[in-house]
C-alpha cells in the first residue's frame, strides 16, 4: 500500500461518480468509498502496519483523498437535483391554491374602535409599562396600604414585592401628569393582570382602556357627555345609559356607567340578570390627593378619569358569553371577525 494506490483509488472513485445519474446511485458510490465499511476505511485500518516514518504522511494523503471525493459528491448532488427540478412540469391550467387571509382579533378590533371614537373628540393615545412599582400602581393613586387590592392574593408581585404586573391601566395617569402639564386629554389601552380564577367572566390577563382629562374647568357634566357620546357611537344611538354612585380611591365623586341591556332592550333577561341594565365601566372626578401627588394644584385644575374592560365591551358588542373563547385560538371563532 503506497501513495500510488491512493491515486488509483481516486481515479476509480471519480469514474464511478461520473457515471452516477441519480441520487440513489450517487449514494451507493458514496458509501462504497466513504462509508464506514468503504474502501477508504479499509485502507485506514492498515496504517498501523506501515513504517513509523510513513504513517503521518500517508494519513495526510488519505484526508486529502477524502476531501476531494466529498467535493465531487457535493457538486454531483447539486447537478442531479437541478436536472430533476428542470424536468418537473407545471400545469398552468390547474386552479391556483387558495390562501386563507387572516383577520384582526376581536379584542384588537374592539380596542381600535373605542380608540377611534375618543380620538374623534380630541383624545391622544398613550402607552405605559406592564411591569409597575407599588408607587405608580397603588400609592400615587390614593389607594391605602390596607386596601384589599394590595394583597398578594389580588396582585401579581415580582421580586420581593418591589415590582408587580400592573393590575390596572390607571398608573398611566400618574406617569403622564408627572411629565405633562395640563391641559391634557389622553387614552391608554393595554394589558392588565390579576390572579383571578379563570371562568366565563374572569381571566388572569385581560385588557383595559384608561381615559383622563385635566383642565381648569373640567367637570362631571363633561365626563357624562363624553361617555354618553362613546356609548351611542359604539352600541348605537338608541342605547340608554345611567350613572350609579360608586367608590374608587382615585376619584371623587365616583360612578359606574350602565347601559340598557343590548339583548333585551332593558326589558330584563338572563344576560342582565333580569335587571335590564349592564355595567360597562367605572369613572369619576380625579381625587385631589392624586393631583397633589403629581404636583398639579387641585385648586386650579380639575379632571375626570374612566376605565373600561375591553373584553367585557367586546362580549356585549358581539354577544359572547364566555371570556375564555377569546384566548382559545379557535379559528372557527376568529374568522367570523373582519
Amino acid at each position: 500500500m503506497n501513495i500510488e494506490d491512493l491515486k488509483e483509488l481516486y481515479q476509480e472513485a471519480e469514474s464511478g461518480l461520473n457515471e452516477a445519474l441519480d441520487l440513489k446511485t450517487l449514494e451507493e458510490v458514496k458509501n462504497r468509498y466513504l462509508g464506514r465499511k468503504g474502501k477508504i476505511a479499509e485502507i485506514i485500518k492498515k496504517i498501523p502496519a506501515l513504517p513509523e516514518g510513513e504513517r503521518s504522511l500517508f494519513g495526510k494523503e488519505i484526508n486529502v483523498l477524502k476531501d476531494r471525493i466529498s467535493k465531487i459528491i457535493g457538486e454531483k448532488q447539486v447537478s442531479i437535483q437541478g436536472s430533476q427540478s428542470a424536468k418537473v412540469k407545471t400545469d398552468v391550467t390547474l386552479p391556483g391554491s387558495r390562501f386563507e387571509s387572516g383577520t384582526l382579533h376581536p379584542i384588537t378590533l374592539t380596542m381600535q374602535k373605542i380608540a377611534r371614537i375618543f380620538q374623534h373628540i380630541g383624545f391622544s393615545l398613550i402607552d405605559g409599562p406592564e411591569i409597575e412599582t407599588d408607587y405608580f400602581n397603588f400609592q400615587a393613586l390614593n389607594i391605602p396600604q390596607d386596601h384589599p387590592a394590595r394583597d398578594g392574593l389580588a396582585t401579581f408581585y415580582l421580586s420581593d414585592y418591589r415590582y408587580l404586573l400592573r393590575s390596572q391601566t390607571s398608573p398611566v395617569q400618574v406617569r403622564v401628569m408627572q411629565k405633562v402639564k395640563p391641559p391634557l386629554k389622553i387614552l391608554s389601552p393595554g394589558k392588565v393582570f390579576r390572579p383571578d380564577n379563570l371562568d366565563a367572566s374572569h381571566s388572569f390577563m385581560f385588557h383595559q382602556i384608561e381615559g383622563l382629562v385635566v383642565d381648569r374647568e373640567t367637570n362631571f357634566s363633561h365626563l357624562k357627555a363624553s361617555l354618553e357620546y362613546f356609548v351611542k357611537e359604539f352600541f348605537g344611538p338608541e342605547t340608554k345609559t345611567r350613572f350609579r354612585p360608586h367608590y374608587f380611591p382615585f376619584t371623587e365623586p365616583s360612578a359606574e356607567l350602565d347601559i340598557a341591556c343590548i339583548i333585551c332592550g332593558g326589558e330584563g333577561c338572563s344576560v342582565c340578570g333580569r335587571k335590564g341594565w349592564l355595567e360597562i365601566l367605572g369613572a369619576g372626578m380625579v381625587h385631589p390627593n392624586v393631583f397633589k401627588e403629581v404636583g398639579v394644584d387641585p385648586e386650579i385644575f380639575q379632571g375626570y378619569a374612566f376605565g373600561m374592560g375591553i373584553e367585557r365591551i367586546a362580549m356585549l358588542k358581539y354577544g359572547i358569553d364566555d371570556i375564555r373563547i377569546f384566548y382559545n385560538n379557535d379559528v372557527r371563532f376568529l374568522e367570523q371577525f373582519s
